[in-house]
């Protein structure tokens, strides 16, 4: 059974069509790439798939239900984790904090007003686990406005980790991150076990080839290739599209 497929996904905002039949199917413990220029559809399929758009046409399945319809807040119940292009976080907030909060919103706690979230031993220690994948159990208590930019992607990261994921959707995490910073998320994400499959969006073409098993190129929302890395690269209209050449 596959982890994630994605069958005919369409979306339209008025006239303007952003994914056009989008098919995607995702082995459990690949590392599956969709690559494409801007205005391609990719971040839009994402947000289909974890819920923040519903799709005009089309069906998305998780591990073999269909959730095409279920909201997104449940998603993440199901076994399905996010990060974003635009890191959004709680400045005001410890490393450690954010990352517990983010352990809350799966917990039935979230629903108790009077129920502080200092002092929750369990969330806090799900928190640090997950911290530690990423290397910043050691900085944990630091306030997150005092961190760097490539540390608060990897705080986001840790965010979608704590969540236990069986499917894990990287909106371009390697974004306005430094040579040095890239390499060390890449090799965080390398790092991460092959029971969780992970679906990333990027543009640096050196850096995500080094992680994905198979490709996905859209152009103006539709797949145009799709395959391995070897087939992809060799693939004409990859560097007619994406490559310009």
């Amino acid at each position: 059974m596959s982890a994630l497929v994605v069958k005919g996904l369409t979306k339209a905002f008025g006239g303007l069509k952003v994914t056009r039949g989008v098919d995607l199917e995702v082995a459990p413990g690949e590392r599956h790439l969709i690559l494409g220029p801007n205005g391609a559809g990719k971040t839009t399929l994402f947000n289909q798939i974890t819920g923040d758009f519903f799709p005009d046409a089309g069906t998305v399945l998780l591990n073999g239900r269909d959730i095409t319809r279920v909201p997104a807040r449940q998603r993440a119940h199901m076994g399905l984790a996010r990060t974003y292009q635009i890191i959004t976080l709680f400045g005001r907030d410890t490393i450690l904090r954010n990352v517990t909060l983010a352990a809350l919103g799966l917990s039935a706690r979230r629903w108790n007003p009077f129920s502080r979230l200092d002092g929750q031993a369990d969330l806090e220690t799900r928190a640090m686990g997950a911290l530690q994948r990423v290397g910043l159990d050691h900085v944990a208590d630091r306030s997150l406005s005092e961190t760097s930019y490539g540390e608060r992607r990897r705080v986001e990261i840790a965010m979608a980790l704590v969540q236990a994921p069986k499917v894990m959707l990287l909106d371009e995490p390697f974004a306005g991150l430094s040579v040095e910073e890239r390499k060390g998320v890449q090799k965080l994400l390398m790092s991460l076990p092959r029971d969780l499959t992970m679906v990333m969006i990027e543009h640096d073409m050196d850096v995500a080839l080094e992680f994905a098993d198979r490709i996905t190129l859209l152009n103006f929302g539709e797949v145009v290739v799709q395959g391995t890395r070897a087939d992809v690269v060799a693939d004409p209209r990859t560097r007619e599209v994406y490559l310009g050449s």
